[in-house]
């Protein structure tokens, strides 16, 4: 059983003025220590980390924060923490944000725009930091936290705002890269499955430039709703392939639809890419490990994090205050075995 440690006065948790008693020196040396923001000797550092250690002294967050009126927590809003693409994307955000001591949490939206409203709401009655927003809403309400001075990143393309810094991939040249590639392996007619309307904006786009450049025409009955999930994505398949003449390629607008779109085509006993060849986009973990090993579009989730956090802290810190910065990183193609 773990021993709680109490204060040497008997008056319950351990204070940094414990510490500083403990290690003889002031309580000021002891916060710089702690903070690491003040040079101290390096013996002096010793001895108080040495106090820290025995007394099993833990920062009072609460008091803090009180203190210095700030949460040192981040929001991410984003539409479905069950896509391996948000959980890398958060993991990113919160390895750039860790030097400045800030801890994140989650908001899941389920890709509604009243609960998307409705956390953002919530994370300013919270008191947070900075919020990161994968919006589904273009509404002025997803901004409203810098109307209290809190800075907000945008992840895609949804929010246009003077004062929103954004971070997007380069979806377009993804897209257009991926469709270019199966009409490049000799396909027809390349269908795609799509987010749900309003979504996926510049994917879609990107799909219709290829068709164009290659002389093809674009077909409405080719582009059928996936909602961005796997069941959305079997679907979607099954009503692709009840068309005549069938679709011989499909590009999915992100990688669980295509894994959906596997599963149907495997009920419906076609061979993948002999009969219908599949590309996916984010080139999450399971697309190498499907069979066959899907083809898709790299979309950087952790690095879309990485670069949301390092521009929320340059205005959490104040080292930035200029105007809005955006970000565009490349989606490079991954050629796998189902195309």
């Amino acid at each position: 059983m773990t021993q709680l440690h109490r204060s040497p006065h008997g008056d319950g948790r351990v204070t940094m003025l414990d510490v500083a008693s403990e290690a003889g020196v002031s309580a000021t040396t002891v916060s710089h220590v702690l903070s690491g923001k003040r040079l101290v000797a390096a013996a002096t550092r010793e001895r108080v980390e040495r106090a820290v250690r025995e007394l099993g002294y833990r920062p009072n967050h609460v008091a803090r924060n009180l203190r210095t009126r700030r949460s040192q927590m981040i929001a991410v809003v984003v539409p479905d923490i069950t896509n391996p693409f948000y959980s890398e994307l958060t993991r990113g955000l919160a390895d750039a944000v860790l030097g400045g001591d800030y801890g994140t949490y989650v908001c899941n939206t389920d890709g509604r725009v009243d609960r998307e409203l409705a956390f953002v709401d919530d994370v300013m009655d919270r008191g947070v930091d900075g919020v990161v927003i994968a919006s589904v809403s273009t509404s002025e309400q997803a901004t409203a936290p810098l109307q209290f001075g809190t800075p907000v990143v945008c992840l895609g393309e949804s929010i246009e705002h003077p004062d929103v810094d954004q971070v997007k991939a380069d979806d377009g040249e993804g897209s257009c890269a991926a469709t270019l590639h199966l009409l490049s392996r000799g396909a027809q007619r390349v269908a795609m499955i799509q987010g749900p309307p309003r979504t996926g904006v510049l994917r879609n786009e990107g799909y219709a430039r290829a068709l164009a450049q290659s002389g093809h025409t674009l077909d409405r009955s080719h582009t059928v709703p996936g909602d961005w999930t796997r069941q959305g994505g079997r679907t979607a398949m099954h009503r692709l392939m009840q068309i005549t003449p069938r679709p011989d390629a499909v590009f999915c607008g992100n990688d669980l639809m295509a894994i959906g779109a596997m599963d149907a085509a495997r009920e419906l006993g076609l061979a993948i890419p002999d009969d219908v060849a599949l590309v996916g986009f984010d080139d999450i973990d399971a697309a190498a490990l499907v069979n066959p090993a899907l083809t898709t579009v790299v979309n950087p989730s952790y690095e879309t994090g990485r670069s949301a956090g390092e521009l929320l802290l340059s205005r959490m810190q104040g080292d930035y205050t200029g105007p809005r910065r955006v970000v565009v990183l490349p989606c490079p193609l991954v050629q796998r075995e189902s195309a």
